[in-house]
């Protein structure tokens, strides 16, 4: 049996630390975003009229926030005390390996998905249900308490780490398939990475660079971003353990890639994260001594890894017709036509099936075995193992079956095939998000520019306006590009897709625009304050226009300036406080209400004054810190048992 103890290990730590930055990052912004005066209340996602008991609010809406009552708070404070409780447990068990079990990984779960359940437009993102997805399997992948003794892993360890893999199978091959499914002209041209570090949301300084590399490397990029998604996935599940590390290797270099270019939050270390799943014990720990018979296994093995990806980069150049040209650069075409590429897809999707299916039916046989012959220990010992055992199997085929429905989503020839029954298990706890359906940057947009919503503000409805500049949304097109990962700023994000449609798609707008207009303090704390034009009284009107944004010239970036921009048009009309249908809307929304104080007031000073300590700490400057003062802690204590 392949031992994964200490890898198993190193990925629950690695959660935890997914898990703060998320906390975290929510926690930072909760009163701009769901407070009273927030954005979006999330009160007003708990409608706790009618005399409904707690079991019928929770089967309403599953969220640990009904219980605010109960503990003399309000829907806000509650907040606060959710993400709290989640920062706390996941930094213990960021600490200390005692404290990655999985009642610990289920308080997790629990918190973030009662957060999740209200957090509106502004958590509606493939990272916040990939971590509830990732974050319900620790619990079945985590042991219930870890013993003083060292013991080697259980039979159970390596059959639920096996439900690792195949979800990150699920989520790069999806990423990979969608681009092209969709039949986005710059990813059928190689084109996409010519347009995406200028288009995506929140790039870093080094996008800009990047943005700037020869037009063949970023076609050959390309073509490597869809290799790394499309293929090396397939190798997943192969049964020679150094392809699988080589794959591990390929992955992490793409998302370090992409941690580099853009600020995606925690999603790509979450993704490093999955790709542990990838490894085995002996990665970390060589063996000592080998015989004859064990090296010509590892150069056998290694032989067999250096023909399988041969076999790749073969692919590669014959399917995306590269060549080199007489200027030592490299010609790439997409060579396959649309219709070849969907009949592979469907021969490609039934056959990961079968894989997954092979995959998991041999780690189910490999650890009842195990549970049965390989045990120490009485009889009874062996029998509760193997019904353990049995038990974590029961749970990762349902997991499996249920995550058939949305893969086979990819092809329309295999969704049809899903046998009834099974989609309708899974449409019972689809709400749960236990499995779910993923593919990232499926359209390029910003081919003619990136679009961007510009808010203005102005005392008199003729101008002069005056611009709000967000903290890290490209504005000012002197404001440097940040780097801001693994801190996510939902409202600059959200302003970003936005951009994508009209005012009349993101309603949120109007709130934000009515909160401007209020001086709400909770909401400009989510924007820039140091240049903010309206610091002594908010403005009489507001009113917003949208404009495209281009990187500088590789030529001009001797100057201060990033960008270049033209005004489009008008994004927004012009809304003052007072204005009936504004006032109209927000209210039937229930953002406007009457709001009755029922709070603690011990516990909300302590709470406040949490909060006030925080808040003089830039976002990911905190998170960064939190996680510096988690690695003295282990450091500290590891030195203390050394001597």
């Amino acid at each position: 049996m392949v031992q994964v103890r200490y890898t198993r290990n190193l990925f629950l730590r690695g959660m935890c630390i997914i898990y703060l930055f998320a906390f975290l990052s929510f926690y930072i912004q909760i009163p701009g975003l769901y407070g009273d005066n927030g954005v979006l209340p999330a009160r007003a996602q708990l409608d706790s009229r009618g005399g409904n008991t707690l079991s019928q609010q929770i089967k309403q809406k599953p969220t640990l926030l009904w219980l605010a009552p109960y503990v003399s708070l309000n829907t806000e404070y509650m907040l606060d005390v959710l993400a709290i409780l989640g920062i706390v447990l996941s930094f213990t068990g960021f600490i200390s390996q005692r404290f990655c079990t999985a009642p610990v990984f289920a308080g997790l779960w629990s918190l973030y998905y009662s957060l999740y359940q209200v957090g509106q437009t502004f958590m509606w993102f493939q990272w916040d249900i990939l971590l509830l997805e990732a974050g319900f399997l620790c619990i079945i992948v985590a042991p219930f308490w870890y013993p003083r003794q060292k013991k080697t892993s259980t039979p159970a360890t390596a059959l639920t780490f096996w439900a690792v893999r195949w979800l990150l199978f699920r989520l790069m091959f999806s990423s990979g398939v969608v681009k092209l499914t969709s039949g986005c002209p710059t990813w059928w041209g190689l084109e996409a990475l010519n347009v995406h570090f200028e288009s995506q949301c929140i790039p870093t300084a080094l996008a800009w660079y990047a943005h700037h590399l020869p037009t063949w490397f970023l076609r050959l990029t390309t073509v490597g971003a869809n290799v790394f998604e499309l293929v090396i996935p397939l190798l997943f599940f192969f049964p020679n353990r150094k392809v699988r590390i080589t794959a591990f290797y390929l992955q992490v270099f793409l998302q370090l890639n992409i941690i580099a270019t853009g600020n995606y939050n925690f999603f790509n270390l979450l993704t490093i994260c999955l790709c542990i799943s990838l490894l085995d014990d002996q990665f970390f720990y060589k063996r000592k001594s080998k015989n004859s018979q064990s090296d010509f296994a590892d150069y056998f093995s290694t032989v067999i890894c250096l023909f399988v990806y041969a076999g790749v980069i073969y692919g590669t150049y014959v399917y995306y017709d590269l060549k080199i040209t007489e200027n030592l650069t490299i010609e790439s075409n997409i060579a396959f036509t649309k219709e070849q590429f969907d009949y592979t897809l469907s021969q490609m999707l039934s056959n990961s099936v079968y894989i997954g299916l092979v995959s998991l039916g041999y780690a189910m046989a490999d650890a009842v075995a195990h549970s049965i012959l390989s045990v120490q220990g009485s009889l009874l010992t062996r029998i509760v193992t193997t019904m353990t055992t049995l038990l974590y199997a029961a749970v990762v085929v349902f997991l499996f079956a249920i995550s058939v429905v949305p893969f086979s989503a990819l092809h329309p020839s295999h969704n049809s095939t899903v046998p009834a029954q099974l989609k309708h298990i899974h449409s019972r706890v689809d709400h749960l998000h236990l499995v779910n359906s993923y593919g990232l940057f499926r359209r390029m947009s910003g081919v003619g520019g990136r679009p961007e919503v510009i808010i203005e503000g102005s005392n008199d409805i003729e101008g002069p306006w005056r611009e709000y500049e967000f903290l890290y949304k490209p504005g000012n097109v002197n404001n440097s590009l940040p780097f801001v990962a693994p801190h996510q700023p939902r409202l600059d994000w959200q302003m970003w897709f936005a951009a994508l449609g009209t005012y009349h798609q993101n309603p949120w707008l109007m709130s934000l625009a009515y909160r401007l207009l209020a001086g709400q303090p909770e909401v400009l704390a989510l924007i820039n304050q140091a240049k903010n034009p309206f610091r002594d009284s908010p403005p009489k009107y507001i009113k917003a226009s949208l404009y495209h944004y281009h990187y500088t010239p590789w030529s001009q970036k001797s100057s201060s300036t990033w960008w270049t921009r033209e005004k489009v048009g008008e994004y927004f009309p012009i809304f003052s406080r007072d204005h009936p249908p504004l006032i109209e809307y927000l209210t039937k929304m229930k953002i406007i209400q009457d709001m009755i104080e029922n709070v603690n007031p011990t516990l909300k000073l302590i709470l406040n004054s949490l909060r006030s300590m925080v808040s003089k700490i830039e976002a990911s400057l905190l998170l960064w810190s939190v996680f510096a003062a988690g690695c003295a802690i282990i450091m500290s204590g590891y030195n203390w048992v050394k001597h």
